[in-house]
């Protein structure tokens, strides 16, 4: 399984928007500037994101996006799977050999739990920590 950059992308969307949650709606521009993407692509990412709950949007002058549960309640499992659809390192795990779909179920099952325990509540904290880079002296 490759995440493409649907999932890396909204994966971003959504890390920025737990970033300012409790601070009102977030643009897609500001999102789009401060990582160097194209705002269309994440205005095509944020539509089944929205459909399935996990953003909101609010219209406006100063409209945006806002999360649509807390940061601590959604998955990068929830994001993934919305933008890339099933967690599965191959297709037809049920017509494989024995032997090899136990192997194939245990990756699955391995990439399904590191997924679903990690909130994005995790990512942007994590970010916010590793900020500050290191300072060099000559």
């Amino acid at each position: 399984m490759k995440i493409s950059t649907k999932g890396r992308y909204g994966l971003t969307i959504m890390i920025e928007l737990a970033r300012k949650h409790g601070e009102g709606p977030t643009s897609l521009k500001a999102i789009a500037q401060a990582h160097d993407l194209s705002e269309h692509y994440l205005e095509q990412l944020v539509a089944p994101l929205r459909n399935a709950g996990l953003v909101r949007s609010i219209r406006g002058a100063y409209g945006g996006y806002v999360l649509g549960h807390e940061p601590d309640k959604i998955t990068a499992g929830d994001i993934i799977r919305v933008l890339e659809g099933p967690l599965s390192p191959v297709e037809g795990i049920e017509d494989e050999e024995p032997a090899k779909r136990e192997l194939w179920i245990r990756i699955r099952d391995a990439i399904k739990e590191v997924l679903d325990s990690t909130t994005i509540e995790d990512l942007a904290s994590h970010s916010e920590d590793n900020t500050d880079g290191y300072m060099f002296y000559i």
